[in-house]
């Protein structure tokens, strides 16, 4: 077993993949599986196959997903970074709850960009019963997440953004109230620029060249104009006019070196709070950027809101 070391503390994939237990819940990954020169059993991760039948492997076994694919072409996330973002939102929200992890569906989280693969209403609705609203422009991937949810029995709302300069509008309803919203948004300024991101990524690796793009995806779930900073930037502007409904908006931000400029937009929206969270994978580090509208001693009451 392959350790996957700085992981959130609470996130069931710390002590690495467990291939055994993997592939008794899921037969079909052994077809996929590979030594690595130390002899530990693993996938190549430049096979989208087995990057999918793994993700499919790790959502049953450990979120009780029955049934998990996406179509052809769509991002196939890695799971234990993506549900990191989920742990790291609950410790967040802990902190207006008396630093108790608050549980069950009264909890809103509204996932801006959902995807085709639904992972982080998925791993968030198992791992802490939240209720989940996912939004996404691309009418494919809402056919692809609704299937999923259809073939789960699963209650996860989900909105089709239909104005893409557009983030909160058009999907935040008039009596929506929602603890927390997340995103991770098109990093790239360019379908050439996520290419050269991917190589980069697979050389750093010792993995030498790959034509195929890092998990995959669709162009809306790569890139944009500006890249992640312009996007992140209308989130921040957009956010003012659902100052009222969200307790704390957040947005992953895989570059360190925005968010200076962040940093002074947030200023200049007259945020009453902002927080930039570090998570530790393995290799790298992400992390996400929150901020709220919300005084700190107003906080607990605005997150224990009654449901309207």
């Amino acid at each position: 077993m392959t350790t996957k070391p700085n992981l959130h503390p609470r996130n069931q994939h710390v002590a690495g993949y467990d291939f055994v237990r993997l592939v008794a819940q899921t037969p079909e990954l052994e077809a996929f599986t590979i030594s690595n020169p130390r002899g530990q059993t693993t996938i190549d991760f430049q096979d989208v196959r087995a990057v999918r039948m793994l993700n499919r492997a790790l959502l049953k076994t450990h979120y009780n997903i029955d049934f998990w694919d996406i179509p052809s072409g769509y991002l196939c996330p890695p799971i234990p970074g993506r549900v990191d973002y989920i742990h790291y939102l609950a410790d967040l929200l802990a902190e207006s709850n008396n630093q108790n992890i608050p549980l069950g569906p009264h909890i809103k989280a509204l996932d801006i960009g959902t995807g085709a693969s639904l992972v982080y209403p998925l791993t968030g609705q198992s791992e802490y019963g939240w209720s989940f609203t996912g939004v996404d422009i691309d009418v494919g991937a809402l056919k692809s997440a609704r299937q999923i949810c259809e073939r789960n029995a699963l209650k996860i709302a989900l909105r089709q953004q239909s104005e893409p300069k557009n983030i909160f509008s058009g999907v935040i309803k008039a009596n929506d109230f929602f603890h927390v919203t997340m995103c991770n948004p098109p990093f790239h300024s360019s379908m050439e620029q996520a290419q050269k991101g991917t190589q980069r990524k697979w050389a750093s690796l010792g993995k030498g060249q790959s034509k195929k793009l890092n998990f995959g995806g669709q162009n809306t779930e790569l890139w944009c104009p500006g890249g992640e900073i312009k996007f992140v930037a209308r989130m921040v502007e957009q956010s003012i006019d659902f100052a009222d409904q969200c307790l704390w908006f957040t947005s992953l931000v895989s570059k360190k070196d925005n968010l200076q400029l962040l940093y002074r937009i947030l200023s200049k929206a007259k945020v009453a709070d902002f927080k930039v969270v570090e998570m530790a994978q393995g290799q790298k580090t992400s992390r996400f950027i929150a901020w709220t509208f919300t005084k700190r001693n107003q906080r607990a009451l605005f997150a224990n809101k009654p449901e309207t």
